[in-house]
């Protein structure tokens, strides 16, 4: 087509002008066609970015989802620690109380002993109906020692339970965040590698999420020692 366009135009002109125009149409139609290449690199790299920038609005709102699920568990678990920690405390100042008690009657009691030693008659019955007193005490004072030891231990056993899932939250929400800061590195830099390794660190935070929602023995304890 090109060529006939030429002729048309310049039919009649000589040869050394009619070859310089040839060129130029040439030239001017290759500039066109870079051009062309280039708007359709611009557009292959505009659609690259946008399915990237989608990938990653994606990823962020997935991970969003999970961290505001994760939070709210991680608070009712942080709740129910204060309060088993609590009783744990109260256990055990009870059982201290029981214990001066216990200590106590076990004074009362030697010294009805040694009373009765020097006492005779009347004296001496008063003095058995109060050791009998002291001993009926001081048998009660170990029954509720041992309940309160068990009941203590019992608390700090589900304290150290919750504890458990708490790291595993503590962890998730970790990774979490790590992963939504390389997301919005991603977003600017528009590097896939980093939107690789911010899924990784978002599957080890869901990982252990789920780990923690189910109730998992998932506990990577060599790097709770670490953080804490």
């Amino acid at each position: 087509m090109l060529k006939l366009l030429q002729k048309s135009l310049f039919y009649d002109q000589s040869g050394p002008v009619k070859r310089s125009v040839v060129i130029s149409l040439g030239e001017k139609n290759k500039q066109i066609m870079e051009e062309i290449n280039d708007l359709q690199e611009r557009l292959d790299l505009s659609l690259a970015k946008n399915r990237l920038n989608n990938l990653v609005a994606i990823s962020v709102a997935l991970i969003s989802v999970f961290m505001a699920i994760t939070k709210v568990k991680d608070d009712n678990i942080v709740q129910a620690m204060l309060q088993t920690k609590s009783d744990a405390v109260d256990s055990w100042n009870e059982y201290q109380s029981k214990k001066i008690k216990h200590h106590l009657a076990e004074l009362g009691l030697n010294q009805i002993k040694a009373l009765q030693v020097l006492g005779y008659g009347k004296v001496n019955a008063e003095l058995s109906a109060q050791q009998n007193n002291y001993q009926a005490g001081i048998a009660r004072y170990q029954k509720e020692e041992e309940s309160l030891i068990l009941r203590a231990k019992s608390f700090e056993k589900q304290y150290d339970d919750l504890n458990f899932r708490d790291d595993q939250f503590d962890l998730s929400d970790a990774t979490f965040s790590i992963a939504l800061a390389m997301l919005a590195i991603t977003a600017l830099t528009g590097k896939r590698k980093l939107l690789l390794l911010a899924w990784l660190f978002a599957g080890f935070g869901l990982v252990m999420a789920l780990a923690g929602l189910m109730g998992l023995a998932l506990h990577p304890t060599a790097l709770v020692k670490l953080l804490s």
